[in-house]
């Protein structure tokens, strides 16, 4: 049984120190090394103020702000360390109701805007974390931005169309608007 043990402690103290110690050092190390934006949470700055980062959606609800997706995080909206959805299927009658009332509010916010409303102004995505939207979500709040701001809508669709991220290498995902950016060159502009 002696024999036995030995050999097991050596074993379980040698794997634990490679790869509970040794494997995330150089991990580590060679994402701050090759990737040190990424690896520090891809983290925007106003002046020498961190902001947000460019991965985690923050609440906008002012009339001069774009508006994000809506968060199902807990116990507040865009929580980093709760991320989950909502947890809703979509015939249960809490989710549906929670959209109609998102609809009705973003209609009334854009009372001009006769179209369907994007589906990402009124769902929330599957972390409650998502910072970006689609860029018909984004163009469908042109016109409620540049009222609040004074500013001509055609000022703001050119900063929307600036702002429009393409597929991640070219082929996979939609576009999408990253809102933090947007609302952060909106305020520059």
């Amino acid at each position: 049984m002696k024999s036995l043990i030995r050999p097991a402690v050596t074993l379980f103290l040698l794997l634990s120190a490679v790869t509970g110690l040794l494997y995330p050092a150089a991990v580590t190390g060679v994402a701050k090394l090759l990737f040190s934006y990424q690896a520090a949470g891809s983290l925007i700055k106003h002046g020498n103020e961190v902001v947000g980062s460019e991965l985690i959606g923050q609440s906008f609800s002012g009339m001069r702000y774009f508006w994000s997706r809506p968060s199902a995080t807990a116990p507040m909206p865009n929580n980093a360390t709760g991320s989950s959805g909502s947890n809703l299927g979509p015939t249960n009658p809490a989710l549906v109701d929670a959209v109609k009332a998102r609809v009705e509010a973003i209609r009334a916010a854009h009372p001009a805007q006769t179209g369907a409303v994007p589906l990402d102004l009124v769902t929330a995505s599957a972390s409650g974390l998502d910072p970006h939207i689609s860029p018909a979500a984004a163009y469908y709040q042109v016109e409620r931005v540049a009222k609040a701001r004074g500013l001509a809508t055609a000022t703001v669709r050119q900063l929307v169309d600036q702002y429009v991220e393409g597929p991640s290498w070219g082929i996979f995902g939609d576009s999408t608007v990253n809102v933090l950016k947007l609302n952060l060159a909106l305020d520059k502009a």
